[in-house]
């Protein structure tokens, strides 16, 4: 452990893997902060909590379990000339349920359904919490797996996980503070979802689509809501004089 604080190699990985891990967070980010941007504020803050608490227990638990882990990556059956193994049902239940949930989510805040009533509340908390647990599982699994390689060391994975998660939790705030403010960054945020799903489901089947696309596509989009969003605030006090 000693070593590792004087070896050069060890913090470079440590700087490249946190990279890595907030990079690969964002999906995860952007699901928790729709799911919770129905929640009062307290109660979305605690979801997040717990969301990126559960998220980050998820991550150094399968780090612990590395032999296991890899296991995860061997042929469980053949089927349509592709070797599906356990990482790729992971990735193709948790494809098809963000595909569920993004087209759920748009077609309530089209149709206008909002839940009512303290119990609903509650039903709704633990919905939402049970929801995060889910994914968390399908993101945790797949980037560790990206992850493996990386660093040698498993404590220098843990740290860089650990510190990713706390930059995701100060981000988290304000990232779902902005697409609670405004709907159609919401319903952008939904379609980025819709995104990850596809290429999960198309990962599952032996389809890899690489991140990079994905994240530019989202950054592009993203930059042009912001655009929106100040053109809109910039043009209402002429709108109301």
């Amino acid at each position: 452990m000693i070593e590792l604080l004087s070896d050069p190699n060890a913090w470079a990985s440590l700087l490249t893997l946190t990279v890595m891990e907030i990079v690969l967070g964002i999906d995860n980010l952007v699901f928790i902060s729709v799911l919770t941007s129905r929640l009062a504020a307290n109660d979305a803050k605690r979801a997040r909590a717990l969301g990126l608490s559960m998220a980050l227990g998820f991550r150094i638990v399968l780090l612990l379990t590395l032999s296991w882990l890899i296991g995860l990556t061997a042929p469980v059956f053949s089927a349509f000339g592709h070797d599906f193994s356990w990482r790729d049902l992971i990735l193709l239940a948790g494809g098809l349920f963000l595909l569920y949930k993004a087209t759920h989510e748009i077609h309530k805040g089209i149709e206008g359904e909002d839940e009512a009533g303290g119990g609903a509340v509650k039903a709704a908390f633990s919905a939402i919490v049970a929801q995060i647990i889910v994914i968390d599982i399908v993101f945790s699994v797949d980037s560790i797996i990206t992850a493996l390689g990386m660093a040698e060391e498993v404590i220098v994975m843990i740290c860089a996980v650990i510190l990713a998660m706390m930059v995701m939790f100060v981000a988290s705030g304000p990232i779902s503070a902005f697409i609670n403010k405004h709907p159609t960054t919401k319903m952008l945020a939904l379609s980025f979802l819709l995104l990850v799903g596809a290429s999960l489901v198309a990962d599952g089947v032996g389809f890899h689509v690489p991140r990079g696309y994905l994240y530019f596509a989202m950054a592009f989009s993203g930059g042009v809501e912001v655009i929106n969003v100040l053109a809109k605030r910039k043009s209402k006090p002429a709108g109301h004089s």
